[in-house]
């Protein structure tokens, strides 16, 4: 029989290096990734996972590793 698995989420930590790079705003980053300031909040937000793709993109536009940016936390 299997072990149940423990619950987990995605958080982020895209508003305090938004901060920290001068203060960029979510359209700033959003512009710069290639996607729309709406799609930014919920990912900050946390009500939206990004794709692979679009998390590397963030993480490349905030000049951070992913594993800065984005970590994965379980119970």
């Amino acid at each position: 029989m299997a072990a149940p698995q423990s619950q987990g989420q995605v958080v982020n930590h895209i508003r305090r290096l938004r901060f920290e790079r001068g203060e960029m705003t979510q359209q700033a980053l959003a512009t710069a990734a290639g996607v729309t300031r709406q799609t930014i909040n919920a990912v900050e937000g946390g009500k939206y996972s990004p794709s692979l793709e679009l998390a590397f993109k963030i993480a490349l536009v905030l000049g951070q590793p992913i594993e800065r940016v984005f970590a994965y936390v379980t119970d």
